[in-house]
Order: structure tokens, then sequence, then C-alpha cells
């Protein structure tokens, strides 16, 4: 199995640990010290040794910071943990605060005083966080005070050692590119930024430019280490040699110098005490970077990641690779939903339904000889009330029994080596209530809003998010999360910079794959979500327009439950566009099926009545 389920997180843990942080700090003159949700690379996933934050509090979700001062404590997460927050921690020992309305730089100019000295590990902290931070310090007089050793690895006696597991080579066949000419291409862009050497610190940007992947976090394929590109080609690459195969090695020699990551620091002190300019993406680099360029006598050039932007728009090898991959997951999760339906409500817990898709998943990847390499993310199985928690992680502590008159929401995806899947789907068990049916109606509506789309060219996500909310709002509705997040090619199914929500300032170019999930959740009694994935299409001239648009291709296929919704509450053009993409579910991953799971597809594909009046 690739997804255990141990507890989630032990809220008793908190107690002692921060008394044992409170200690170090004292005997060290520091009033507080901050522990970010992070490691040196501010990815989603982290090994772990590096889950401070949850050996600290308890919480185990993949965003969130916590601040211990000598006599309080907080826990800073956003709207996506609030419920699963409150079981995860002792409450007697944080309180919980707001990620988004009242995140830490804001916090501190109302709770931390004139003289106050917080202590942070630089190496945990983007250079834009700590310049938020410093901000906030320098209005109420409080000192930040970077620190050479982090306090949470003095006192994890038990830490795990820093993971060694194999780098793989990515097939050009998937690539579409070859290394040495994406290099090419960022070399271009660095010097084009005015700068000698760019660092990647996002293992995902290693992973693409040199066509590699790895296994150091769950879900993503990434090996952990740092990249300095130059502008004149002669790259370096600092990784632990212990991963390299023979044959990998020789590989990436051909590529760059290669070097162990105790040799890191040296390597950029030694380049800035030479006049380097070197680039910094300020979102994504440790603020310790910017301070060992700085202390050296170097210039930090502030410029995006180079690779960010090519690695999310997917080239025609990356996109037949995804299409490949969700055709082979549709029809594992196809099979599914059919023996899902076939069970007797209060027969099945929510594990059982995860265990029972993973073997789906590598059963159909064996018969496509196309093997399932591992989740793309722990799949959120919740039932009843656990569906309201938007991303439930479901353990033998909390599993529930799927029972009638329950909704049930499943998000789950699956790595390949040809393309990431995320998809998630919500159906009922037993008889589903009239609301239910309409806010499900409601969600699907925004769903269909953005799947529709057209935009000029320039759009970022940020102005159509409320696309897929407005269905929901003139009901009195709305969801704590975003629209649609990124999405890799066999690399993080959370992916940036693209995204579709309030937040995403970035342009929506062709190729970048996205997810399409509006979701609505009633804290207590259930959660609904309906989720796609999506890519976007080449800008077309509209027949009878002035502007060329550019649109989307739905990548995901399997049916949406039709038991759930309520065809009076669509307009016409939804349902064509609903019968349109279940008889496209139907050609592709029909002829992948047999027997009785093809008959219930045919079946869960069929068109719904039009009598819709507008």
């Amino acid at each position: 199995m690739f997804q255990t389920f141990d507890s989630a997180g032990d809220p008793s843990v908190g107690k002692p640990r921060v008394a044992l942080l409170r200690q170090w700090l004292a005997a060290n003159g520091l009033d507080g010290f901050l522990v970010p949700r992070a490691d040196e690379h501010q990815g989603e996933y982290v090994a772990d040794r590096s889950a401070r934050l949850k050996w600290l509090t308890g919480f185990s979700g993949s965003a969130g910071v916590a601040i211990v001062l000598r006599d309080r404590a907080f826990v800073f997460v956003d709207g996506r943990y609030t419920l699963q927050v409150r079981h995860e921690v002792d409450l007697n020992v944080f309180s919980i605060e707001s990620l988004v309305d009242n995140p830490p730089p804001l916090w501190l100019r109302e709770n931390v005083g004139k003289g106050a000295r917080l202590g942070f590990d630089p190496w945990l902290h983007t250079i834009s966080e700590v310049k938020a931070l410093q901000t906030s310090a320098d209005k109420t007089g409080a000192m930040l005070v970077p620190l050479d050793k982090n306090p949470i690895d003095i006192i994890w006696k038990d830490q795990p050692e820093p993971p060694v597991t194999p780098v793989e080579l990515h097939p050009i066949a998937f690539a579409g590119e070859l290394a040495k000419d994406k290099l090419a291409r960022l070399a271009a862009a660095i010097a084009k930024d005015g700068a000698t050497h760019a660092v990647l610190t996002d293992p995902s940007s290693i992973a693409w430019a040199f066509n590699i992947r790895g296994g150091d976090v769950p879900h993503t394929p990434l090996a952990l280490g740092f990249a300095i590109l130059a502008a004149d080609g002669s790259h370096q690459l600092f990784m632990d040699s212990r991963k390299f195969s023979r044959m990998v090695a020789a590989y990436l020699t051909q590529l760059a110098e290669l070097h162990e990551p105790g040799e890191f620091e040296a390597a950029i002190a030694t380049l800035a005490r030479s006049g380097a300019r070197i680039a910094l993406d300020p979102v994504l680099a440790a603020d310790k970077l910017r301070m060992l360029v700085e202390g050296n006598g170097g210039t930090v050039v502030a410029a995006v990641d180079p690779a960010r932007i090519p690695r999310a728009t997917k080239n025609q090898a990356e996109i037949a690779g995804s299409r490949a991959a969700h055709r082979r997951d549709g029809a594992a999760v196809a099979k599914l939903l059919c023996w899902l339906e076939r069970q007797k409500p209060g027969s099945l817990d929510e594990i059982d339904v995860v265990t029972r898709l993973e073997e789906m998943r590598r059963r159909t990847g064996e018969e496509t000889q196309m093997p399932l390499r591992d989740l793309s993310f722990d799949t959120i199985s919740g039932a009843g009330p656990n569906a309201a928690i938007m991303h439930y992680r479901v353990s033998r502590a909390t599993s529930r029994k799927l029972q009638a008159g329950e909704l049930f929401l499943l998000d789950s995806g699956g790595q390949y080596q040809d393309g990431t899947t995320d998809i998630t789907r919500t159906v009922p068990i037993g008889q589903p209530t009239e609301e239910m049916r309409e806010r499900f109606t409601l969600v699907l509506k925004g769903m269909i809003g953005i799947s529709t789309l057209r935009f000029p060219p320039g759009t970022r996500g940020s102005e159509i998010d409320a696309v897929a909310r407005m269905a929901l709002w003139k009901h009195g509705c709305d969801f704590a999360h975003g629209t649609g997040h990124g999405v890799g090619s066999y690399l993080a199914v959370h992916e940036g910079p693209q995204r579709i929500a309030r937040t995403g300032t970035e342009k929506l170019l062709e190729g970048m794959m996205l997810s399409n999930e509006p979701g609505y959740y009633k804290e207590g009694s259930y959660g609904i979500r309906i989720e796609n994935l999506i890519l976007v299409t080449p800008a077309e001239a509209v027949k009878g327009g002035d502007i060329a648009m550019h649109g989307f291709e739905t990548l995901t296929l399997a049916p949406i439950d039709v038991r759930l919704v309520r065809a009076d509450l669509l307009k016409r053009d939804e349902l064509q566009w609903l019968d349109a993409y279940h008889a496209w579910v139907l050609a592709e991953i029909g002829p992948m099926l047999d027997g009785e799971t093809l008959a219930w597809l045919e079946k869960a594909t069929a068109p719904l009545p039009h009598d819709a009046k507008i």
C-alpha cells in the first residue's frame, strides 16, 4: 500500500515538546521561535526528517506555522484545515489563528512587543517571508534572530536521517525535450534576467530541468537537492551521490558538475566573493541563501525561478502522456464507482474504499503495462461529516462507515510515468436529501462554467475564479479554497505558479494544466466537491469575434453521479455539456471495461432528460 492509516496527528505531543522548546529558548536568550511547515526547498511534501511542525504540535496538514512564545503558543492554518487542526493539536497548549486573515507578519504587530527576540531558521523561510516578518518586527521594536541551528533539531532526539532514495532517468518519450536543451534555454533566461547564475531550490524544477525523478518525499517523485545554473552553461548539481547509480551519475556528469549537499553553502559563498550576480526567487528561495550571497559580497538578483513557467507549460509529449494516464485512471475510478454502488450501506468504511481504489489503479496499470508508481497524494475518503473537512485524512482512529442517507467524497490521484492525475467524485449512499442535490448541482454549475469558459490571452486565475462560485453565491453559499491548482507532469500534483483562485496572479498560458474543483461543505453534516483536470488550449479565433480566445480541454474521464443532479437547475447548455462529457467518457474508457462494469458505465453516462426551461 502507498497510503498508511496511522493516526494523522497526535495532540498529546504538544505539551511536553513545547516545554522542551521553551527551556531551550530561555537558555539561549530568546522569547519565541517560528516553526513553519517547510523544509529547505519549500515544497508541499517534506521528508520525515523535516516534519518539524507535526512533531511539535501534532498538526499534519500541508500548510501551517507555529509560533511558540515563553507563555503562549499558536498554530496558524488556512481555511482547508480549520476543522482538522482542532482534532490534531492540544487546544490547552495552542491557540488557533488564521494563516490568511491574520498571518504571522500581521499577528506580530499586535503580539510581540519592543525588545522581544524571536528566533527563526533562515533555511525554512523564504526571502519574501522574512522581509514581511522583518517589516512587522521593525514597527514593534522586536528583533528577528536568524539561528545557525534549528532548536527543533536539537531537542528532537530520534529525528530521522535525510532520505537517500535512488534517482532515475525520466525518458525522453515522456519528457518531450532533452535536458541539455532545457538547460540551454534556462541559461539564456538567466542572462536575460541580468544574472550570472541562478539557484534552483525547488526539486520539481531540478527534476524537470535534468529529466530525473526520485523518491525522497511522499507521493511526488522528487530527489532533494540544489542546483546552481550559470548563464555560461557551467552548471552545478548538489545531491547526495548515494542516490546515483553508475548510469545516472554518468548521465548527470554530462550536464553539470556533481557535488555533495554539504558543499552547497561554500559554493554559493565562493561565487559571491567572485562578484557573481546570483538570481534567487524571493517566493521560493530560503533567506539563508540571500544571507550567504550578500554576506560574501555578491549581488542578489530577484528573479522568478527560470524553470517555473517552462515546467508549467506542458509540451506535446507531456500532454499526450497526461491524456493516456487519465484514460487508465478513469477506467480504474469507474471500476471503483461500479463496485461501490453495489455495496450495502454500512458495510464499508472509508479505509475500505481507499484500499480498493489503490488496488484498481494497480490492476489497471498492470493490464496496460504502465504501472502505478505512487498515489499523487493521500486519498481523501470522507463519509458524512468527515467529507466536510476539506483536506480530511482518514486514519484507523477516524474511519467512518458509509451510512445510508449520507454523501461520500472521494478525492484521489495517481502518479504514472506519463502523467499525474487528480479527481474528486461525490456520491450518495442511499437516498440523498433535496438540499444535498441542490448544493451538488450548484457546485456542478460552477465546474461546468470553468470547463466551458473562453478567455483572452493574459487572463489570470484570479479573474475567472468567481465563475466557479456564482451559482453558489446566488444561494448564499461559498467554499473556502481555491477553484484550481496547477498540476505537474509526473511531478507535484499541486504545482505553481498557475492557479484559479483569488490569489491566482499568474497568467494562464497554453499548455498549463490545472484542477477545476469547486465545492460546498456543511460542517458536521456533509461535503461536496467535483474535480476534473483541465488543460489551457491555444488561443483560437471566435466566429464573429475580435479576439482569439483560450479555452480549457478536460482531461479527467469518469462519470459524474447524476443521482445528485437536479436537471431543473441546469441551463440547456449545461445539460448539453454534461451529456457530451458523459458520451466522451463512455467512448474513451468503455473499451477498457467489460461485463458488469461496462453495463454500469453505460447507465451512469446515459443522457439526462432535457426539460430545463432556460
